[in-house]
C-alpha cells in the first residue's frame, strides 16, 4: 500500500476534480501547488481630510454623525483635564512620603572620572552586550528572559575587575532571589512590601548620607502630591497579613548587613506581561524603600522618628537595553502624616545602553546595510552604571 500526499489524496477521493485535458491530473489550485499571490492589499483610507489650499473641506462634524458624501472630521486629541493615576510612580512617593528629584545625585556622578574608568571600557561594554546577545545562547534571535540576567551579570562582573583599583570593593557580597518583608502605616492604613528584588549588592558599610542636614530640613517644606477624589490606594491588593515582622531576608549576624544596590531585571517576553518604565520605576521605589525601612529599624528601632544617620539604598532597572536609576535616602521612619520631613528619591530615568541589536545583517541588493551587533551604542549609560557600583568605595 502506497501513502498518498495532502493533494494526490485529494484528487483520489475526490474524483470530479479530475481533468480528462490534462490526461487526468489534478487542476492546479494556487495553495495546493505552493503558489501564492504577489498581490499587495491596497493600503486603509487615510483617516484624515485632504488639505487642498484655498478650499475648505465639508465634514459631518456638526452632524454629530457619519454622512455619505461629506468628508471626515479630524479632531483634536481629547484633554479631560485631569491626570491618570496609571502614573505609579507619583503614587509610590505618596506611599514613601518621598520628594522626587531628577537626576542622580552630584556625588554618585562625581565618580563619572577617567582615572575610574576601566582599560578598553567601551570595548569591553560592546562584547558584553555581543556576548548576551549573541554569542550566549544557540537561538537565533535570544529571548529578552535569555539575554538580561547575563548582561547585567556580566556589567556587574565588568565593574569587580576595578577591585585591585579599589581594595574596598571586596567588602561587598551580591546575593539571588532575596525575599523582603516590611510594613509600615500611612494614615492609618498598614501596607507592606513583599517579594524578590532579583539580585540584591549587600555591603559591610553603609552608604554614605547624600544630602545634608539643611537639605533634608528643607523637605518640611515640600507638600506631596495626592490623588484626591481618587484615593492613592485604589488599585493595591488587599490581604491578610499575620505576621507584621520586617524580614530582610539575611539572618541576624550576616556579615555583609547594609543593602547597597538592588537590580530589577524585566524579563517578559510578551509585551502585555512587561512593566511599563513608571512601573518599573515605581517598583523600585518600594523596594528600596523597603529595605531601607527594614535596615533603620534593626538600628534605630521601631519608633517613628527622625534618623540621625540617613539610610541610602541604590536600585537599578532594567529590560537589558534601557536603564533605570534610582537612588533612595530615608530620612524619617514617621510615615502616618504628609507633614514634617521627607524622604528624597533621585530619579535617571530611561537611559539607553543601546538603541537595537541586529542578530542577523541586513542585506540589500547583496550589500551589508546593517552588520551584526549593536546599533546607536551610549557609553554614558555604563558610565552611571559603574558609578553606581563605585559608590561608597571611591
Amino acid at each position: 500500500m502506497a501513502l498518498a500526499s495532502g493533494p494526490a489524496r485529494r484528487a483520489l477521493t475526490c474524483p470530479e476534480r479530475l481533468s480528462l485535458g490534462g490526461c487526468g491530473a489534478p487542476k492546479r489550485r494556487a495553495y495546493d501547488w505552493g503558489v501564492r499571490s504577489t498581490r499587495k492589499p491596497e493600503p486603509p483610507p487615510l483617516d484624515r481630510v485632504y488639505e487642498i489650499p484655498g478650499l475648505e473641506p465639508i465634514t459631518y462634524a456638526g452632524k454629530m454623525h457619519f454622512m455619505p458624501g461629506l468628508a471626515r472630521p479630524v479632531f483634536p486629541p481629547w484633554d479631560p483635564g485631569w491626570t491618570h493615576p496609571k502614573f505609579r510612580v507619583k503614587q509610590a512617593l505618596w506611599l514613601t512620603k518621598a520628594k522626587l528629584i531628577e537626576g542622580l545625585p552630584k556625588e554618585v556622578l562625581s565618580l563619572d572620572d577617567p582615572r575610574n574608568h576601566i582599560e578598553n571600557q567601551d570595548e569591553c561594554v560592546l562584547n558584553v552586550i555581543s556576548h548576551a546577545r549573541l554569542w550566549h545562547s544557540t537561538e537565533d534571535v535570544p529571548k529578552r528572559e535569555t539575554y538580561c540576567p547575563v548582561i547585567v551579570d556580566s556589567l556587574i562582573q565588568l565593574c569587580k575587575s576595578q577591585i585591585l583599583k579599589h581594595p574596598s570593593l571586596a567588602r561587598r557580597m551580591s546575593a539571588k532571589n532575596c525575599m523582603l518583608s516590611t510594613t509600615w502605616n500611612r494614615e492609618s492604613v498598614l501596607f507592606q512590601v513583599r517579594g524578590s528584588s532579583g539580585v540584591q549588592l549587600n555591603a559591610k558599610d553603609p552608604l554614605p548620607p547624600i544630602a545634608s542636614r539643611e537639605e533634608v530640613e528643607a523637605t518640611k517644606n515640600h507638600v506631596l502630591e495626592t490623588f484626591y477624589p481618587i484615593s492613592p490606594t485604589i488599585d493595591l491588593q488587599e490581604c491578610s497579613v499575620y505576621d507584621v515582622q520586617d524580614d530582610t531576608g539575611f539572618r541576624q549576624g550576616y556579615t555583609y548587613p547594609y543593602p547597597h544596590t538592588l537590580y530589577f531585571l524585566e524579563t517578559a517576553n510578551l509585551r502585555p506581561h512587561r512593566f511599563q518604565p513608571d512601573q518599573l520605576r515605581a517598583k523600585m521605589i518600594l523596594f528600596a524603600f523597603g529595605n531601607a525601612l527594614a535596615q533603620a529599624r534593626l538600628l534605630y528601632g521601631n519608633d517613628a522618628k527622625v534618623l540621625e544617620q540617613p539610610v541610602v539604598v541604590q536600585s537599578v532597572g532594567t529590560d537589558g537595553r534601557v536603564f533605570q536609576f534610582l537612588v533612595l535616602q530615608l530620612n524619617t521612619t514617621d510615615l502616618a502624616s504628609d507633614k514634617g520631613i521627607k524622604n528624597l528619591v533621585w530619579v535617571d530615568s530611561d537611559q539607553l545602553l543601546y538603541q537595537h541589536f541586529w542578530c542577523r545583517p541586513v542585506i540589500k541588493k547583496k550589500v551589508v546595510v546593517e552588520p551584526v551587533g549593536p546599533t546607536g551604542f551610549q557609553p554614558e549609560t555604563f558610565r552611571k552604571f559603574l558609578a553606581l557600583y563605585l559608590h561608597g568605595a571611591v
